[in-house]
């Protein structure tokens, strides 16, 4: 037989005033009056979902630090073509972040904007004519760079930042490797031959990038073996490249016996994706530690970050 309705005379209720909530009014956002401060705003900001995570990363950084823990920061290159290289600089020399690591493509507009001041073409209309990438005196420096590492058995990173220096190009202020180089922090760059606009030129030499980038793989593996109990690993807008070779570089790591658990991920991009959600923010601190995920544009998030560490926000 079919039955009617089911009856809810006899549903169970429970008080508003005892049931748990995850939403309290004493985390709500609040209102700001003028003149509007950096602590006023960061302070306004409600202790909700990825406001509360950002207030969480910001105070275990300064806690990474105050344990001599490191903070590596992995970024893409669209972080350098937003203006941004002069925030990650000023961390550096802070003492905030330890090591920097990236995509070859990166080391492109490092080096145009501490050659020139500017970067970045109009794909598009330059395709149409084959001449898309074909800057010569990138193609020259880099290149060049990248046989010198190789035969100075040195990284990528390490000698592109000395060659800007040595070479005392215009706006090396600009540049995150050179900034590395003088701070004598590592900055690990990670190819894939193909990708980039350098691999293009004639003076290109494959086993040179292959051999180069492989070293800084090796030392970023030997960055990562520290991080266990209470480093921050950051990676800003590398959707591919920084994630694959973080998974692997960690994986070696505790292959070799070291100790990587217990630190903290971030994941900062303008979009959500498989890879740094997955190797970035989940799988690695599966067995202890915290990872958060941000969602928003570089130019913003970038700098919102920067402001409270600069200001001190989460400091004890």
């Amino acid at each position: 037989m079919r039955k009617g309705p089911i009856d809810l005379s006899r549903i169970k209720t429970v008080s508003l005033k005892h049931r748990p909530s995850k939403v309290n009014k004493s985390d709500f956002a609040g209102t700001l009056r003028k003149p509007v401060s950096f602590k006023g705003f960061w302070d306004s900001m409600p202790e909700i979902l990825a406001g509360k995570n950002l207030k969480n990363l910001v105070n275990l950084i300064f806690r990474a630090r105050s344990k001599g823990k490191p903070v590596i920061c992995a970024f893409g290159a669209h972080v350098l073509k937003c203006g941004l290289g002069p925030l990650l600089i000023d961390l550096a020399k802070k003492g905030i972040i330890t090591a920097f690591a990236s995509n070859g493509a990166s080391c492109v507009h490092d080096f145009e904007l501490a050659y020139s001041g500017f970067t970045s073409e109009d794909v598009a209309a330059r395709l149409k004519d084959g001449s898309f990438g074909m800057t010569k005196e990138t193609g020259e420096f880099l290149n060049k760079a990248a046989r010198t590492a190789h035969d100075n058995s040195q990284g990528l990173g390490f000698t592109i930042g000395r060659e800007i220096e040595k070479a005392r190009l215009p706006n090396r202020g600009l540049s995150v490797y050179a900034a590395a180089y003088r701070l004598k922090l590592p900055i690990t760059v990670h190819v894939a031959i193909g990708t980039d606009i350098i691999y293009q030129h004639p003076q290109c030499d494959g086993a040179s990038w292959g051999y180069a980038s492989y070293q800084d793989f090796l030392l970023f593996i030997r960055n990562i073996t520290d991080l266990g109990s209470g480093g921050v690993f950051l990676n800003f807008g590398s959707a591919v490249i920084m994630p694959e070779v973080f998974l692997k570089a960690l994986t070696v790591a505790r292959n070799l016996g070291h100790k990587v658990f217990d630190f903290t991920t971030a994941n900062f991009d303008m979009v959500r994706q498989y890879r740094p959600l997955t190797n970035i923010v989940s799988r690695p601190t599966k067995d202890g530690g915290q990872g958060f995920d941000f969602t928003g544009h570089h130019e913003i998030m970038l700098p919102l970050l920067y402001a409270a560490l600069v200001d001190g926000r989460g400091k004890k």
